[in-house]
């Protein structure tokens, strides 16, 4: 099965920092409009011929409706380029690059930025309906007196906040705890799970010093005084030990758990761009894009397994484009657990598993680590939800372009049960 390929122009993103860290006093659209100009700045196209925006987010601020058009707008781009919002939990920022994608091939557009922005900082709290039932009927008193009385039944437990919970209410699970339900399932080992957050944080480190993440990250000035820049994912930590990581507690299964906060993704701020081609269109512009958008997939599976997803996107999109495991250079898995990459891993080597789950006769194959989460992943680097997707197609095809390699993927689990991949290519 063949699809329109798609180019991928130009990318840019922020630093990923840690939730209520660097980017504390930046909201999610603001650090969207910031890619965007920036990405505006860097691409062979005036702003006036981008066709629309799509960006990905997930917490969806109360005050910033739709907002990506809040994005589009405050990033410089015309008021006549329309923009839209997806969300598709954590694969909300590949959701934006496959809806950008699915434009260009109806022809209904040619040139569309695509990508994702999230502040984990600015997470809403809510307080009880009896707060909001007090202020609508003191809003609605007309005299004195009746204020006065509306006043006197206000009680202080009103002021009890309620703080969201990031648990799927289909199977009312932690993100956490589905990772158990997995590594149980699969047999991964606590040690396991912690060698590949070691090496996940190995990797960044290495990716950091030597300068992989430069050509995707712009420096982001900081407030309130924006003379000190944020040139770098702040989650990287170079002096881990892998003797640190097996001294910490499991969060999420307290007593028979093996989920750590250290071999966990790391909520994270962030935001991330994308330009997106017709690609007879960059022929005519003599534009050398990063690659192609070949082929996207989704699926659904239970929701108490969501880690999973992967697994099946991986096996319905290789089905469908006539492709093997081996024939793919490099692979970006974005990593909410360890647990759930070494899952992945041991599902997709499983000839039970894929005959049982997949309608496979055997075993997709062996996922190599070479070719896996090469640079390090959101255990080391953090994830922004809405915009973790699209930081995957950049980083993969700037590594495939640095290694002179060809064929990717870039997938994701995601809350609520279900997997999303996109296959890239580099001419």
């Amino acid at each position: 099965m063949k699809q329109k390929k798609v180019a991928v122009v130009e990318g840019v993103r922020t630093p990923f920092c840690k939730a209520n860290g660097a980017f504390r006093q930046i909201e999610a659209d603001d650090l969207g409009a910031y890619v965007v100009r920036e990405l505006l700045n860097r691409i062979p196209v005036k702003k006036e011929e981008v066709d629309e925006l799509i960006f990905g987010n997930v917490i969806q601020p109360p005050n910033s409706t739709n907002i990506a058009r809040i994005i589009a707008i405050k990033g410089g781009l015309p008021d006549k380029c329309p923009a839209y919002t997806v969300n598709r939990n954590c694969a909300s920022g590949l959701e934006a690059v496959v809806s950008g994608a699915n434009q260009i091939i109806l022809d209904k557009s040619k040139i569309v930025i695509s990508g994702g922005s999230e502040s984990m900082s600015h997470f809403p709290v809510s307080f009880p309906d009896k707060m909001r039932e007090f202020l609508r009927n003191l809003n609605k008193a007309k005299s004195f007196g009746d204020k006065l009385k509306t006043l006197f039944t206000f009680r202080l437990s009103y002021l009890k906040p309620e703080l969201p919970e990031i648990k799927d209410p289909i199977c009312a699970l932690t993100m956490g705890q589905t990772a158990e339900i997995i590594s149980r399932e699969l047999k991964v080992t606590r040690d396991e799970q912690d060698d590949f957050a070691f090496l996940s944080q190995k990797r960044a480190s290495e990716a950091l010093q030597n300068g992989r993440f430069a050509e995707e990250i712009i420096p982001v000035p900081l407030p309130p005084t924006y003379e000190k820049m944020q040139l770098n994912d702040d989650g990287i930590r170079p002096d881990q030990t892998r003797e640190q990581l097996k001294t910490l507690k499991p969060v999420f299964e307290k007593e028979t758990g093996q989920v750590t906060a250290g071999n966990s993704s790391q909520i994270t701020d962030g935001a991330v761009a994308l330009l997106l081609m017709d690609e007879e269109e960059c022929k005519k512009r003599g534009i050398t894009p990063l690659g192609y958008l070949s082929y996207s997939v989704s699926v659904a599976l239970e929701p108490s397994r969501m880690g999973l997803g992967p697994v099946y996107a991986i096996s319905k999109l290789l089905k469908d484009t006539n492709l093997t495991l081996q024939d793919i250079d490099l692979i970006e898995i974005n990593e909410a657990f360890a647990a759930q990459i070494v899952a992945i891993e041991k599902a997709l080597n499983s000839d039970d598993f894929s005959k049982r789950e997949l309608g496979r006769d055997k075993a997709i194959g062996v996922l190599d680590r070479n070719k896996l989460n090469v640079n390090g992943g959101a255990v080391a680097m953090g994830h922004p939800v809405g915009a973790s997707g699209s930081r995957l197609v950049l980083t993969l095809l700037k590594e495939l372009k640095k290694r002179n390699l060809k064929r990717g993927i870039a997938t994701l689990c995601v809350g609520g049960g279900q997997g999303e991949a996109v296959l890239v290519e580099v001419n």
